[in-house]
């Protein structure tokens, strides 16, 4: 008796055997769907996240102010960093100035581009006529860098120039979700038009082109204008951002070291002070998005594992209920000359096809409902080939340990007794 004789029963044995096998099949299936399904999806959002930040640039970085962590019941002027150096209490939640933002862009001088800009209200309405925003447009306040900087690209009318900015004049550059929420499709015929930015009027200069393509970031629901205006709103934060960025992702590190130099100067801190300022990465966010998900993805690896231990409980009962129903089948086998490893391979493999049909069907269901994802999100079809070849192993380390038992105890039968059976 063959191998391919000992798969051809077991195969003839699970076909014959529908329900049983089916109802086994589809509980592997859920499991491995359950573990394939989230990884997709998970791997469109971090496809989607990379892409948004990517639109941002790699080789950009942030100056913001560091804020200070309120402690109690000490009262210390000083205290210590990691590496020695001192951080005066003093020198704490020192907002960046607009002086200090202004001259650390005129003296920098390494090859980049340098842009100031601040934050504005956040959660305003914006009307035109009759015609309203939802109130979840953020206004920003920046300079001529600002747009280049931050990845955003002019789809009508122009960028904000030199005299805007000194002269704080009220104008501004409109995200596409506002420009359409206000003017419909045919957003160009917002150039000109005064639109109110929370009560107070702008005159439209340009509308922006879309880059909201992740679904999981407001970057089309803006209202930009020059941070002298933006300054004069309520709500304005009171700390200035510096833009930096530099032509390649190569440059980054050198041009972050020499702007954390300028920038010391500018805060004048002494060698032994630590810095009272950080400096971000444009993709941080993005990592630490994906450093969540990833948290995700051990939990969904742990449901699949746990529905996958119980098929395995499930298809080790059905096996050995399988062995009962055929001892006299077994007995037959010997009795014509079969070995006792024919009839343990015979059951092995009956219990893997069981297995990997599972994994097939479960692998499947789990790449199509995850990429329901992709498709709100707009990325493309999304496989995470790495975790299918791991369902697929799991699964027939599942298949072989739930057979096993059953296949030593079938080969182990006695051919006269197993004969007598009834």
């Amino acid at each position: 008796m063959t191998i391919t004789d000992s798969f051809t029963l077991a195969y003839k044995n699970v076909k014959g055997n529908r329900l049983r096998s089916g109802i086994t099949i589809a509980i592997i299936a859920f499991g491995i769907m359950a573990l394939i399904g989230i990884i997709t999806a998970i791997q469109a959002m971090n496809q989607s996240l990379r892409e948004s930040f990517s639109l941002m640039g790699a080789n950009a970085f942030v100056i913001k102010y560091k804020e200070s962590r309120i402690s109690f019941g000490r009262g210390e002027s000083v205290k210590k960093t990691s590496r020695g150096a001192k951080t005066k209490i003093s020198n704490l939640d020192k907002t960046i100035r607009r002086e200090d933002a202004v001259y650390f862009k005129n003296a920098y001088h390494y090859p980049s581009l340098v842009s100031v800009y601040m934050r504005g209200p956040g959660n305003v309405e914006c009307y035109y006529g009759n015609k309203k925003t939802n109130p979840v447009v953020t206004v920003w306040g920046g300079d001529e860098n600002y747009l280049m900087v931050n990845g955003f690209t002019l789809q009508a009318g122009r960028n904000l120039n030199s005299l805007d900015v000194q002269s704080g004049r009220n104008v501004c550059i409109l995200g596409s979700n506002v420009a359409t929420k206000l003017f419909g499709e045919n957003i160009e015929t917002a150039l000109d038009h005064i639109i109110k930015v929370g009560g107070i009027p702008y005159r439209v200069i340009g509308v922006l082109k879309s880059k909201g393509s992740s679904g999981l970031l407001r970057q089309d629901d803006i209202v930009i204008t020059s941070y002298n205006s933006a300054r004069r709103l309520a709500n304005a934060s009171p700390s200035y951002f510096i833009g930096v960025k530099v032509d390649n992702v190569a440059m980054l590190d050198p041009a972050i070291g020499e702007a954390t130099a300028q920038f010391r100067g500018i805060r004048k801190l002494l060698p032994t002070d630590a810095d009272n300022f950080s400096i971000e990465k444009s993709d941080k966010f993005a990592e630490l998005f994906i450093t969540f998900l990833s948290s995700i993805t051990a939990a969904a690896a742990a449901i699949g594992m746990i529905t996958l231990i119980g098929a395995a409980i499930g298809l080790m009962n059905i096996m050995l209920v399988s062995v009962n129903e055929r001892t006299r089948e077994v007995g037959l086998i010997k009795a014509i000359g079969g070995k006792s490893k024919n009839v343990r391979q015979q059951f092995l493999f009956e219990s893997m096809i069981i297995s990997l049909l599972g994994a097939l069907f479960g692998i499947i269901l789990g790449v199509l409902v995850g990429n329901i994802f992709s498709i709100f999100l707009k990325t493309g079809f999304v496989v995470p080939w790495i975790w299918v070849t791991i369902g697929i192993i799991i699964c027939s380390l599942v298949g072989f340990a739930a057979g096993l038992y059953p296949a030593i105890k079938a080969a182990r039968l006695n051919p006269i007794v197993a004969l007598r059976y009834e």
